[in-house]
């Protein structure tokens, strides 16, 4: 797939498209990841997929103005529009900018799935703090090893050892050495995308959200509070052996069925 660049707020931002015609769907990764770790909640999506990376990701501009959910809403909106897309998936720090972006537009995409949530109206707890906090200064002091070993305890046990896992290390490892990548581990920890959980009761859109037990950074208890608020959202919950660890194929077929079946109206 052959890379475009589309303009962002604080510079070039980094899209791929796969696929053809209509519907087109955003999808949009977590902090640290990448287009690569995207693609597998595609796979089972029709129409024209756009997959791109937020500032200081892939080959976007890196940015230093500061990170909050503001400044990566704008981006998913530049992306969004520049691609007419209608729909959008997006992971961690992806599904909370489709909030931010939902609270602006309620009407801006017709269906979306939320994966991961991480926070929802209040910033993430301590542990995730303190795990954010480490990643940040070994970022700015270009500490591999650091980072490589917080990013091996998060993996499922059963994944661990594996010639995927070891490469998953590898490419998150390279991302969060990126240049602006220590201020976004500095400020995204503390940032929330919902300032008033209530205001979720008016997007009436249907939601899928996916969740997975055993994720201390991205707790099963902001999605549950996000599907509590969500009118119509529906809540599916994997467990520890990780979404796509361990539940690909399902995690495929259920993403690929919500997207696809207009008809199937959550509620």
């Amino acid at each position: 797939m052959a890379a475009e660049f589309v303009d962002g707020p604080s510079g070039p931002l980094e899209m791929v498209r796969s696929g053809r015609g209509e519907p087109v769907t955003v999808f949009a990764h977590g902090m640290g990841a990448s287009i690569p770790s995207t693609r597998p909640y595609a796979s089972g999506v029709s129409g024209t997929r756009v997959f791109f990376h937020f500032r200081s990701h892939g080959r976007s501009a890196p940015a230093f103005d500061g990170w909050d959910y503001d400044h990566t809403a704008d981006e998913l909106l530049a992306v969004s529009d520049h691609a007419a897309a209608t729909r959008a998936l997006g992971v961690s720090m992806g599904a909370g900018s489709i909030l931010r972006v939902l609270l602006r537009d309620p009407r801006r995409f017709e269906r979306v799935v939320l994966v991961i949530p991480a926070v929802v109206d209040s910033p993430r707890n301590s542990a995730g703090l303190v795990r954010y906090e480490a990643m940040a200064q070994a970022s700015r002091d270009g500490d591999a090893a650091t980072i490589r070993a917080q990013l091996e305890r998060e993996l499922p046990a059963s994944a661990r050892g594996s010639d995927a896992a070891q490469a998953w290390v590898d490419q998150q490892t390279e991302v969060f050495l990126r240049p602006g990548m220590a201020e976004a581990l500095r400020d995204m920890p503390h940032a929330v995308p919902v300032a008033d959980v209530e205001a979720l009761r008016g997007l009436e859109l249907p939601v899928l959200i996916l969740a997975q037990r055993g994720d201390e950074v991205h707790p099963v208890s902001s999605a549950e509070r996000l599907a509590q608020h969500l009118p119509n959202a529906r809540l599916e919950v994997f467990d520890e052996h990780g979404l796509l660890w361990g539940h690909r194929a399902r995690v495929r077929k259920v993403v690929g069925e919500f997207f696809d079946d207009p008809a199937d109206d959550i509620r």
